[in-house]
């Protein structure tokens, strides 16, 4: 086997090995530690700079999404607790107990996803009770950016991981 078929090999249309995957991954990432609640970051940092109009309009966008978060949460959150696990345990199985690629790529974007929606639950329920304002406020959104990110950070590692195992066991270096 020459260099030429072992290099086009390793890169194949797997998930692991697909440029498409990891975009994708850094982009849920990304989208995931920008959108705080549902409100972009840059909107606390200006409130937190300027205060004012700034700040109200942060405050208004928050109590809106928490209302919403909140009532998903009491009228269907069983539901989707449910099927969400439905759905990740499936992709358990078919990723390794099976050994189908693409559902351990799934699984892996999916679960800490789930995770961050936890947490977006949790922080809507603090900031309702506490009826957080101003510094306050600022304070608990920036706390759960950096959840959100810690969360993204052990997601992009492990999933890098098994990613590089996986290249490294079907690819021709694991034969």
């Amino acid at each position: 086997m020459d260099w030429y078929d072992t290099i086009f090999e390793l890169i194949d249309m797997r998930s692991f090995s697909n440029l498409w995957f990891w975009i994708a991954l850094a982009v849920v990432w990304s989208t995931a530690s920008h959108w705080v609640l549902g409100v972009p970051y840059d909107m606390v940092a200006r409130a937190r700079r300027n205060g004012g109009q700034s700040a109200q309009d942060l405050e208004d966008l928050i109590r809106i999404n928490t209302n919403r978060l909140l009532f998903i949460g009491n009228v269907s959150g069983l539901w989707v607790l449910g099927l969400t696990c439905f759905v990740l345990t499936g992709l358990v199985l078919l990723g390794f107990v099976y050994g189908v690629e693409f559902a351990q790529a799934l699984f892996l974007l999916g679960f800490p996803m789930s995770l961050v929606g936890a947490l977006n639950l949790s922080t809507a329920r603090l900031i309702q009770e506490e009826e957080a304002q101003g510094p306050q406020l600022w304070h608990r959104l920036t706390r759960h950016r950096t959840y959100v990110q810690a969360i993204g950070m052990v997601s992009i590692f492990v999933t890098a991981l098994w990613g590089m195992y996986q290249n490294m066991a079907v690819g021709p270096f694991g034969s």
